[in-house]
């Protein structure tokens, strides 16, 4: 459990597109009591409809962390941001990341978060004592979204379906296994920062044993086709030990995120591969639906290929976030 003041400012840097800002959008998107408003530098393409704030006027609004909700490719504090992350500690703030290169490890940040009394929190860490996995079957139910590529929507799916199976009274929580689910729910444990072979037991011990009836809702990451973060998407399936997969897709992407030169795979060939690395610790582990980001497309359009896919695969078809995720839980629970 990670003790993150609230309310935050949402820092925004210089984000080229919505993708680079996605930690901010999805705080924002699903807490948005939380966030008081966003700042942002020269040059950034990308706007939550938040207040644009200075680090004086925010902390006056009664916003108590600043949370970096950018990430530039390695995901490290970026020189440009640094007047403004100091500007926020002088201002009062704490700071929050989730990216690789920590916050306490930037000699002037802690310089001045020590001589200013204030807290750097780096969400994106290691936590010690981690075990191997084992692979042996424990109780409780689990479900894991995977995608035909990296930031597809598997996180906003696990919030969705979260939110909508407790609505029905079922028991579900959901498993924040990346930086941004983290700093939503405020617990979890970032897999791409756990060294290689203790990630499918630190999803083990993330995922523990629990009632037959408790449904886990696994945060997914990355995915089996992209080369530069297969290996974590292949530890993480094997330590969730996931019942059911859904599997997540953007039907507008040509190409795998950052690499122009890997084409998206076809999405019958990602369920078939991801079905085959998920029955190693679960063989009896299923598809129970598609969740699929029409952000960019018409409401008509949209709702044809949803269609389209539902009778191509014979599984249920939505948007989560879009038209929501009633038709998944539906099949889960049949």
């Amino acid at each position: 459990m990670f003790d993150i003041k609230k309310p935050y400012l949402l820092f925004l840097g210089d984000a080229p597109d919505a993708l680079a800002a996605k930690t901010a959008r999805g705080i924002h998107d699903f807490r948005p009591d939380d966030c008081v408003g966003q700042l942002r530098l020269d040059g950034c393409a990308v706007s939550l409809d938040l207040p644009d704030l200075s680090p004086k006027d925010a902390f006056q609004a009664g916003a108590k962390t600043m949370v970096i909700g950018v990430a530039n490719r390695g995901g490290k504090v970026s020189p440009s941001w640094m007047k403004v992350l100091l500007d926020a500690l002088e201002a009062g703030f704490d700071l929050a990341a989730g990216l690789h290169n920590r916050l306490s490890d930037v000699p002037e940040l802690k310089e001045a978060a020590d001589r200013l009394g204030r807290a750097l929190h780096d969400v994106r860490f290691s936590p010690g004592g981690l075990e191997v996995a084992t692979g042996a079957k424990r109780p409780g139910k689990r479900l894991l979204g995977v995608g035909t590529d990296c930031s597809c929507g598997k996180m906003y799916t696990g919030l969705c379906l979260e939110s909508g199976m407790r609505a029905r009274g079922m028991k579900a929580t959901f498993r924040a296994t990346g930086q941004t689910g983290i700093l939503i729910v405020g617990e979890g444990t970032s897999v791409d920062a756990v060294v290689a072979d203790f990630i499918s037991g630190a999803v083990e011990e993330l995922s523990p044993a629990n009632d037959p009836d408790h449904w886990d809702i696994v945060e997914g990451q990355g995915s089996l086709f992209h080369p530069s973060f297969a290996g974590v998407s292949t530890g993480l399936i094997h330590g969730a030990q996931p019942d059911a997969l859904v599997l997540c897709h953007e039907p507008t992407r040509t190409h795998m995120r950052g690499l122009p030169h890997y084409p998206i795979p076809d999405i019958g060939a990602c369920m078939a591969q991801n079905l085959a690395v998920a029955k190693l610790t679960n063989p009896d582990v299923k598809f129970v639906g598609m969740a699929i980001n029409t952000k960019a497309l018409e409401e008509d359009a949209a709702k044809a290929l949803l269609a389209e896919l539902e009778d191509k695969y014979s599984l249920p078809a939505t948007d989560p976030y879009r038209y929501g995720v009633d038709p998944i839980i539906d099949n889960l629970d049949a």
